[in-house]
């Protein structure tokens, strides 16, 4: 039997009869479909998500890139087990894509990206927004989203769509592979009607496994670990992808081994667990950094070992330092010279516990001790950063993020991507739940925290979801605040002025750049931009997009206001100037190097006295073989 339809009506009807199962749990894979529409897929997609409006839920985004950004924060609150797909028409609706297709796979997160495309029979060439190329006649805009996508395909025939659809989704379901997945679609191509077997639209459900742990690297891996003496475990992203952290809290508790965690990993740990010792590297706590460098044993588990996490391969520095990579991607398994046990992170957490309990490994009293007693003194840091003796007066970010930490519980979802906040939030939060922590730092996108809380809370309703912006991120893409009020979609966001690129300042500063370029402010005489600030209104911006603002100059106004967003139904934004950063009550600084090369040759005395620090620390770096 066959059914005839489009090839964008058909891949509609597709898409909506696709399952994932994971531990018994079935659900739909793509969930929604974010639009929006031009020449390129008006009279395709368009008309198919109006035909089968009953069976594919559609959104109306702002900006194509913030689109994927929602997606992307829906799928990792769905453990990525399920998504959204993104359709635009071609050009720049197309092109815009490629920053948020990047960000879903240098993070590991499923998307699907329907971009429409150039005709496939050419009858109209050039069409309007097509890209001409003399040499190759196949090539379109979208061909820049194949060094940002896991998965890529052209359909060019109806026939086609069934092989590309299939192998789509399998690449959205490989827990290894996952990331963005394009499948361009000629506008011609896509309102061409076909007759299709009905086998294709039968539900299909795609079982994301679960491999466990090769015998022979097990035992290995229990032989490296009951053979240390100081061992430290890393935890990144993969811990909550795999929902190991109840596995990952035993293996913990069972060992004694102290618990640091990445960006994308904190959280895999509460806060308040005797092992947790909070976030490791260049934005990471004195305590765990400690351990790091004097670890002789360093359990990865679900990391990609970056150069913020390694301290650009300087933290590592105990003599005979060995690595064990427990990862579902042997690619990563394998980095750092390490022995691999290349399995999910559950499972082979589970496995790693049960056979250490049989030789009742533990690590010594002592060290336990000795990071219980590192971990109370971080935290009496935390305390003097929050800490606001003066509630009149205008708080330090530390200091607005006390106040929300103060107020919130395990229930909210805290989300940030760029600025200085992610140094700040990574030494200071107190992660209360496992998905409380919501940082996008692999890809560190300004412009993801608004779309992505977007997201978050279409995924998570009945939770409290928090964007937490500066000023320069919030003037990259303020434009899906409209969506939220249109869709009444509750986020909370929580704006922080502080005129200008905070983070990249004080980097600038550190390497001989000066701020240069850095600063919200009026150019003066010398043709920096160090006169006064400027006087632009971002709280009146937000007001203007239909978002409710409350406006904080004080720390009492903060808690204040930050209680009243907390219980609002409707989507709420808290406007707050704060204090430099170098105040008394500022983040401590950075417990770990990361490496951004100084200029070798300069007059300016900074950069001169920056690359004699830089030639310092290199000097440290070593690679691990």
């Amino acid at each position: 039997m066959t059914t005839r339809l489009t090839v964008a009506q058909a891949l509609v009807r597709f898409l909506a009869a696709q399952y994932t199962e994971r531990d018994g749990v079935r659900q739909r894979l793509i969930s929604a479909t974010w639009g929006i529409f031009g020449h390129g897929n008006v009279a395709g997609l368009g008309q198919a998500l109006v035909e089968y409006a009953d069976d594919m839920p559609y959104h109306q985004g702002r900006n194509e890139q913030s689109m994927v950004h929602a997606a992307v924060g829906y799928a990792r609150q769905s453990n990525r087990l399920s998504t959204h797909a993104v359709t635009t028409s071609i050009g720049p609706g197309a092109t815009n894509l490629v920053t948020g297709a990047a960000l879903a796979t240098v993070n590991r997160l499923p998307v699907l990206l329907l971009p429409g495309d150039i005709f496939a029979t050419r009858v109209a060439d050039p069409v309007l927004q097509q890209l001409e190329v003399p040499y190759a006649g196949d090539i379109s805009v979208n061909d820049c989203l194949r060094p940002v996508s896991k998965y890529f395909d052209r359909v060019t025939r109806p026939e086609a769509l069934i092989p590309a659809a299939l192998q789509a989704m399998r690449v959205l379901t490989d827990p290894v592979e996952t990331g963005a997945v394009t499948l361009a679609l000629p506008q011609d191509v896509q309102a061409e009607a076909h007759d299709w077997p009905d086998e294709f639209f039968a539900e299909r459900t795609w079982v994301v496994r679960r491999p466990g742990a090769d015998p022979t690297e097990l035992a290995e891996a229990v032989q490296t670990i009951r053979t240390a003496q100081r061992p430290l475990v890393i935890a990144g992203g993969g811990v909550h992808h795999s929902r190991a952290e109840e596995a990952l809290a035993e293996f913990a508790s069972a060992t004694g081994i102290p618990v640091a965690s990445t960006q994308a990993g904190k959280g895999s740990l509460r806060h308040d667990h005797p092992q947790d010792v909070g976030g490791v590297g260049h934005t990471g706590t004195a305590t765990a950094n400690e351990l790091a460098r004097q670890a002789d044993l360093v359990i990865g588990v679900g990391t990609r070992w970056t150069d913020f996490t390694t301290a650009s391969g300087t933290l590592f520095a105990a003599d005979g330092v060995r690595f064990l990579n427990l990862n579902i991607a042997p690619y990563d398994g394998h980095k750092l010279a390490g022995t691999a046990l290349v399995a999910d992170a559950r499972s082979a957490l589970q496995e790693l516990t049960g056979a250490l309990q049989l030789h009742a490994h533990r690590v010594t009293g002592a060290y336990v001790d000795e990071y219980t007693l590192d971990k109370e003194r971080w935290e009496q840091r935390v305390d003097a950063c929050y800490e606001a003796d003066e509630p009149d007066i205008r708080p330090t970010q530390p200091q607005v993020l006390g106040a929300l930490d103060a107020l919130v519980d395990e229930s909210d979802v805290v989300i940030n991507a760029a600025g200085s906040l992610p140094g700040d939030l990574h030494k200071l939060w107190r992660a209360r739940s496992r998905d409380q922590y919501h940082l996008e730092y692999g890809y560190s996108c300004m412009g993801y925290e608004i779309p992505a809380a977007i997201g978050v809370k279409m995924a998570a309703p009945d939770r409290n979801v928090w964007a937490l912006v500066g000023d320069g991120t919030y003037l990259m893409m303020p434009t899906e605040i409209v969506t939220a009020v249109q869709e009444g979609i509750a986020i909370k966001l929580l704006l922080i002025q502080n005129h200008g690129y905070a983070s990249i300042g004080g980097l600038s500063e550190t390497v001989g750049g000066e701020r240069f370029g850095t600063a919200y402010r009026y150019q003066s005489d010398d043709g920096t931009y160090t006169g006064a600030p400027l006087p632009v209104d971002l709280a009146a911006n937000v007001a203007s997009l239909g978002m409710r603002v409350l406006r904080a100059k004080t720390v009492r106004d903060l808690r204040a206001a930050l209680e009243e967003a907390r219980a609002a139904d409707t989507p709420t934004c808290v406007y707050v100037e704060t204090e430099t950063a170098d105040t008394v009550s500022g983040a401590p600084p950075a417990q770990a190097w990361w490496d951004v090369p100084v200029a070798e040759t300069a007059t300016r005395p900074s950069a001169v006295k920056a690359r004699e620090l830089y030639e310092r620390h290199v000097s440290t770096r070593r690679r691990h073989l």
